[in-house]
């Protein structure tokens, strides 16, 4: 347990009002990163360093004691799950309004500017590669095991975990019942408040589902400010949906098992699509007139829409020189555009998988960096691989001739 964990523990409120916390995942709200898709009891892993922060979080102790909303809400699950009334009402007793989520969830009154090279930079940098090269080093076996079952490359799952969590690093220390009960009946009243509340609501559902199945308190389970959970941050539907125990133990845990966190991750991805063996993104080239083209394509939709050919036709071409062209012209793609103020907006082509990666999280920019940071990470363990043999004659047999075959 962290530091700062150890402090929420012993100081639970001041004044009444304030409860010490760890400022988890605030940094990818900084960045700008959408709700993950976009995940139980356990501590992180001991060796896992720790990079929270102690916050003050607001919260008022005990709001939704004879809430009239709470009460119908615990009479559906009483009649459609055979919960125990008494039993939720006494929950529920200690359930903790949380200003600081309402607050973390709210629109800024004015949106910043979106800054690619500044959010790729917060990833792509030699701290989350090497953290993504240990990680797929000692996660291996898992990893070749995901990529054969689901068909998803092993760069792919652990740049998703980088980006979310930092494998485990920040994984949030939210209470989630707070959090997925103060969304679901005290979303800020903002355009999509009533489809958020719903959306919440259900969450909140799924996680007394879970809760209830593995056997865990509700009241111990720790997460992000929007109720995301574990090293890959999924929401407890999610967790219902797509999560699988992967280390053979009969019991997922996303919080403290690499493996069922990488299992759930290539589940997730291929339940929505995944095309084992096809690219992600195709590179466009730096000519004025592709540039332009995808400038007046680029419409912000994820899904694929155009196709190749029909771009080619007005005059886009592309830098990808191993690529055979031909079989490829009715590919559907979309145009990914990457702004930077005071630069020129990056622009690539999104294919089929692009579209999978922003199922789960919907920002052009999370998809790229976590698509970016896999194959950095890759890239490394390729050139590590390459110097350690410069070294010995011998030929490899092991990890990193696994990871060739694999390229």
């Amino acid at each position: 347990m962290t530091a700062s964990s150890s402090i929420q523990d012993a100081v639970r409120y001041i004044n009444g009002w304030i409860r010490i916390g760890t400022l988890s995942c605030l940094l990818t709200s900084f960045y700008g990163i959408a709700i993950a898709q976009s995940a139980p009891t356990q501590l992180a892993p001991a060796n896992a360093p720790s990079s929270e922060y102690v916050f003050e979080e607001e919260i008022v102790p005990k709001h939704y004691l004879n809430h009239a909303e709470l009460n119908k809400f615990i009479d559906k699950m009483v009649g459609r799950y055979d919960f125990n009334k008494q039993a939720l009402q006494a929950l529920f007793a200690q359930v903790d309004y949380s200003a600081t989520a309402v607050r973390l969830v709210n629109p800024a009154p004015t949106q910043a500017m979106r800054n690619w090279r500044r959010y790729q930079a917060a990833y792509l940098n030699p701290a989350y590669i090497n953290a993504g090269v240990r990680f797929w080093q000692a996660n291996e076996a898992a990893l070749q095991r995901a990529s054969t079952e689901f068909g998803v490359p092993p760069e792919i799952i652990v740049g998703i975990l980088g980006v979310e969590t930092q494998y485990g690093r920040i994984m949030g220390n939210f209470r989630v019942l707070d959090v997925l009960t103060t969304l679901a009946f005290d979303y800020p009243d903002v355009a999509n408040r009533e489809e958020r509340q719903k959306m919440f609501l259900q969450n909140l559902a799924d996680f007394l589902l879970w809760t209830r199945s593995h056997n865990l308190d509700p009241l111990s389970v720790k997460g992000s400010y929007a109720g995301a959970i574990g090293m890959p941050q999924f929401m407890p539907t999610s967790i219902l949906n797509y999560a699988v125990n992967y280390d053979g133990n009969s019991f997922i845990d996303l919080r403290a098992s690499a493996a069922d966190a990488i299992g759930s991750v290539a589940n997730f991805l291929k339940s929505h699509g995944w095309e084992t063996g096809r690219p992600v993104l195709w590179h466009i080239a730096s000519d004025t007139g592709s540039q332009g083209i995808a400038a007046a394509a680029a419409d912000g939709q994820a899904e694929p829409h155009w196709t190749l050919n029909r771009l080619f036709k007005a005059g886009l071409l592309l830098n990808e020189p191993q690529l055979e062209l031909l079989p490829e012209l009715n590919t559907p793609i979309t145009v990914v555009d990457l702004p930077t103020p005071g630069l020129p907006t990056e622009y690539k082509l999104g294919l089929k998988n692009f579209y999978v990666l922003t199922r789960y999280n919907k920002s052009f920019f999370y998809a790229t960096a976590a698509y970016q940071l896999g194959q950095q990470i890759k890239d490394s363990l390729q050139n590590s691989q390459v110097m350690d043999e410069d070294k010995d004659d011998s030929p490899s047999t092991g990890f990193g001739a696994w990871l060739r075959q694999s390229t």
